[in-house]
């Protein structure tokens, strides 16, 4: 993507969103640009598996909106989670995409085991594969 400072204001990528590059493209359709957040998971900053981060922008405006959004984070963030090999990755259009996928996050949570971290992230393979909801 192109640098745009947008202040308090953050908008989402979304499909054909201007600011997206050709070779950004590539790497997003192809997932390679998560690839840095391993260096976050080998400094201890974040997980392999867990609620995936939003910027904090969106974390101020989601909080007031929705319930119990702000539990998500007594965890460390995941390159991939619940919500996301549930139909949830890419761009929360509306209130209650982010909702649906706050609920996974939280459920999540409540069921965690090193069994569903190991079913996400073989889910996880198959979704990028089939590159579900990537642009």
């Amino acid at each position: 993507m192109t640098s745009q400072d947008n202040g308090a204001e953050v908008p989402q990528a979304k499909r054909g969103d201007p600011r997206v590059t050709a070779f950004g493209a590539i790497i997003r359709r192809t997932s390679l640009d998560e690839l840095p957040q391993f260096i976050n998971v080998l400094q201890g900053r974040m997980s392999v598996v867990g609620p995936r981060p939003h910027a904090i922008a969106h974390n101020e405006m989601y909080r007031k909106l929705i319930r119990r959004y702000m539990i998500r984070h007594k965890v460390k963030p995941g390159i991939t989670g619940l919500a996301q090999v549930n139909g949830l990755r890419g761009e929360t259009s509306s209130l209650d995409s982010m909702q649906m996928r706050i609920e996974y996050d939280l459920a999540y949570l409540r069921s965690w085991s090193l069994l569903l971290d190991l079913q996400i992230v073989l889910k996880t393979i198959f979704v990028v594969l089939r590159q579900q909801n990537a642009y």
